[in-house]
This record gives structure tokens, C-alpha cells and sequence, in this order.
């Protein structure tokens, strides 16, 4: 009985502290958008677990999480925006929750060849060096803001995403061939985009 209470002690004395500590995050309203981003990381791991089993349901609840990671993505900045909630950790976190969410679920379409690896890779290699140019420019005071044909970019590799991990037909409509359609315009926008930003930094840097 003794060690069966000092046990429950210590359980106490652990979860405690931080059930107080997420209390206080969720009483504070310039908070959310930040644990909006940090659900889209943490809904990763669960997304790639569910691609390794082949079912058409499982795909299905699969695309459903990346569609509501996604619907995150444009409330967490809504919000931010409208009610001024906007902070540097945000501005760290909302794009890296993005990238994170989808080149995770693209490597995974590779291991389920559902996307050729070449494809994902010039994708992948784009939005690294994309983002150490922002790191680049954010060290000497610069902003790089994203453009409409970025925000373009995003929309094209969700939908091929999503319509990728479906996989089988859904609605009389042949998912993988649709999600491969939209791969390659989500190519098209990711190279363009990324000249862009390099074309933009380099001048941004030039220019001091």
C-alpha cells in the first residue's frame, strides 16, 4: 500500500507541473496558432505509420489528415493575422510545419512508388536551399516573403499529394493518375519559385 502510494506520488509530482503548464498555453488565446503549427508536425509520424499498411480505407483517412494538416496551415496564419497573434517563433514554425508534413508523406510515395524518386528529390532539394536562403537573408536583416505562385506551389502538392496517397479510384476518378498530373504542375511552380527566391535573395544580398 505504501509503495502503491508513493508511486502514485511521483506520477502526481511529473504530470502535474506540465498539465499546468498546457492549462496556461491553451488560456492564452496568441497561443493557438502556434499549437495549430505544432500539430501539423506531430501529425506526421501517425500519417507516415498509416502508409505502411495498403488499404484503401486506411488511404483514405490518411489523405483525410494531410486535407485537415493543410486547412490548419491557412487558420493558424488567419489567425495570426487577424488577431495580431503573429511572433518569431510562428514565422520559424509555419513554414517548416509545412514543409515537413508534405516532403515527409512525398519520401513515403517514393517507398510506396507512387511518385518517382527523381521528381521528389529535385522537390526536396528546392525547399532546402530555400530555406537556408531565407536563413541567409533573415542573419542580415531581410525579409523574404512568400509570392502568390509560392502559395500556388502548396495548393498543387497537397491536392497531388493527397490524391496520391488515395491511391485506388475514388468518385469514378483514378486518384493516382489525377495525383500524378498534379505532381508535375507542383513541379513546374516549385522550380519556378525557387528561381524566384534565388533570383530575389541574390539581389537582396548584392544590394548592400
Amino acid at each position: 500500500m505504501v509503495q502503491n502510494n508513493n508511486l502514485l506520488n511521483l506520477i502526481t509530482k511529473f504530470f502535474s507541473p506540465n498539465v499546468t503548464r498546457i492549462r496556461l498555453v491553451l488560456r492564452e488565446p496568441s497561443n493557438l496558432p502556434n499549437l495549430l503549427t505544432c500539430s501539423r508536425i506531430l501529425v506526421v509520424p501517425l500519417i507516415i505509420a498509416l502508409l505502411y499498411f495498403d488499404s484503401r480505407w486506411l488511404n483514405l483517412l490518411t489523405a483525410i489528415l494531410v486535407v485537415l494538416a493543410a486547412i490548419t496551415d491557412c487558420l493558424d496564419g488567419y489567425m495570426a493575422r487577424k488577431y495580431n497573434f503573429e511572433s518569431n517563433l510562428g514565422k520559424l514554425l509555419d513554414p517548416l510545419a509545412d514543409k515537413i508534413l508534405l516532403l515527409s508523406t512525398m519520401v513515403m510515395l517514393v517507398h510506396l512508388q507512387r511518385a518517382p524518386a527523381w521528381l521528389i528529390c529535385l522537390i526536396l532539394c528546392r525547399e532546402t536551399a530555400v530555406t537556408g536562403l531565407r536563413s541567409i537573408a533573415a542573419e542580415k536583416g531581410k525579409i523574404i516573403a512568400a509570392s502568390a505562385m509560392a502559395k500556388y506551389k502548396t495548393i498543387f502538392q497537397v491536392v497531388a499529394v493527397v490524391a496520391l496517397v488515395i491511391h485506388y479510384p475514388f468518385l469514378g476518378a483514378d486518384a493516382h493518375a489525377v495525383g500524378s498530373f498534379f505532381l508535375w504542375i507542383a513541379l513546374f511552380y516549385t522550380m519556378w519559385t525557387g528561381y524566384s527566391y534565388f533570383k530575389e535573395t541574390f539581389a537582396l544580398l548584392m544590394s548592400e
